[in-house]
C-alpha cells in the first residue's frame, strides 16, 4: 500500500486495519507492504510473511529493498534473472547501482523500466479496483527450423508458444481477455487474427485452443488426404514457416468477472492449479522436465523452451 502523506501516517494506520480486519472477519492473516510506490510497497508484501506489516519508506528502502535477489523484483522473470547473472548483477541494489545505458543495451527497453523500480523511481498511480495491468499485452513468436505442413504441426508450436505466455502471465499476476495469433507462410505472407475470451485466463490450455481456433478459421495446410478430396486446390494455403501468439487486454488477478451457467469454475481452477504446479517443476528442475504428450510427436518443433530461449515481449508500462 503506497502512503503519499507520511509512511507511518495515515497509510500505516489503514493497513493495521485491514490486517486486524481480515483477521477477526475471515480468519486468515495477510502480509501488507507500505510505500512510497506500487513497486516497493509489493515488494514490502513479500518481505515478510505469513502475517506482517512492512514499510519501505524513501529512508530506508536502500537498507530493505537492495540486499534482496534481483528475481524478487517485479518483471523480472527467469529468462531476465540469467542475463542479469552473466552480467554480475545478482541483487536489486546491483541493479540500481548499474549504469542505465547499460542495461538498455542488454534489455532494451525493460533495463531502462528495472532500473527506474530498483531506484524507486516509479511513481504510476494506483488503478482504480485494480482492474488495469501495467503492461498492454504478453506475447511470444518464433519462425521454426522446419515448415509447417500439418495442423499437428501448427498446434505443437501454439502450445509451446502459449505456454511461455500463460507463465509469464501468471508469474507477473496477469490475465488477458483477447488471444491474437499471427502466421507468415514459407513465402513471407503474413496476416494476425484476434478473438475475445468469455473469460479472462491465464490458462495454457484456453489461451493455446483460442489461437489454435483462430488458425483453423483462418487457415488450410494441404497435408490432409481427406480435405484434399473434399476441396478444390485452390482453397490450399502454402506451409507456414512463422507463429506467434500474443494475450492482450490484460487484467489482474483481482480482476472480478461474472461466469456464465455453462463454465464450470471446478474445472478453471483445477486447470490454473495444474498450471501452477508445472510451473514449479520446472523452476526446480528444469523445462524438459515435465512435457505435453503432444510435444513427443515432432521432436524438431518441440525442442524448444520458448519461454527461456526466445523473446517474450511485454508492452506499454509507461504508456498512457
Amino acid at each position: 500500500m503506497t502512503d503519499s502523506v507520511g509512511i507511518k501516517g495515515d497509510g500505516y494506520k489503514v493497513t493495521q486495519e485491514i490486517s486486524s480486519r481480515i483477521k477477526s472477519e475471515l480468519g486468515i492473516t495477510v502480509s501488507i507492504g507500505v510505500s512510497f510506490n506500487k513497486i516497493f510497497a509489493k515488494l514490502g508484501s513479500d518481505y515478510k510473511k505469513p502475517d506482517a506489516i512492512t514499510t519501505m519508506n524513501k529512508d530506508e528502502y536502500r537498507e530493505k529493498a537492495w540486499p534482496l535477489p534481483v528475481s524478487d523484483l517485479l518483471y523480472v522473470g527467469s529468462a531476465t534473472t540469467k542475463k542479469l547473472y552473466s552480467m554480475g548483477i545478482t541483487t536489486i541494489g546491483g541493479l540500481a547501482q548499474t549504469d542505465e545505458k547499460i542495461l538498455i543495451g542488454r534489455l532494451g527497453k525493460m533495463g531502462s523500466i528495472l532500473w527506474s523500480f530498483a531506484n524507486g523511481y516509479d511513481d504510476s498511480p494506483v488503478k482504480i479496483e485494480n482492474t488495469s495491468a501495467p503492461v498492454k499485452s504478453v506475447g511470444n513468436s518464433t519462425t521454426t527450423p522446419k515448415d509447417m505442413e500439418t495442423d499437428e504441426d501448427v498446434k505443437i508450436v501454439l502450445y509451446i508458444l502459449a505456454e511461455s505466455v500463460a507463465a509469464r502471465l501468471r508469474e507477473n499476476g496477469f490475465r488477458c481477455r483477447t488471444v491474437e495469433i499471427s502466421l507468415r507462410d514459407k513465402d513471407l505472407y503474413h496476416f494476425t487474427k484476434q478473438v475475445k475470451l468469455k473469460n479472462a485466463s491465464n490458462i495454457t490450455k484456453e489461451i493455446a485452443e483460442a489461437g489454435y481456433r483462430l488458425y483453423k478459421e483462418s487457415y488450410r495446410l494441404p497435408a490432409d488426404e481427406y480435405e484434399k478430396q473434399q476441396l478444390s486446390p485452390e482453397l490450399f494455403q502454402k506451409p507456414l514457416r512463422s507463429i506467434g501468439i500474443r494475450g492482450s487486454d490484460l487484467v489482474t488477478d483481482y480482476f472480478w468477472e461474472q461466469l456464465d451457467l455453462f463454465t464450470d469454475p471446478g474445472f478453471r481452477e483445477k486447470q490454473m492449479k495444474m498450471d501452477e504446479a508445472v510451473d514449479v517443476i520446472r523452476r526446480r528442475f528444469g523445462f524438459y522436465s515435465i512435457q505435453r504428450g503432444l510435444m513427443y510427436r515432432d521432436r524438431i518443433l518441440s525442442a524448444c523452451d520458448a519461454k527461456a530461449d526466445h523473446t517474450v515481449h511485454p508492452h506499454g508500462y509507461f504508456s498512457g
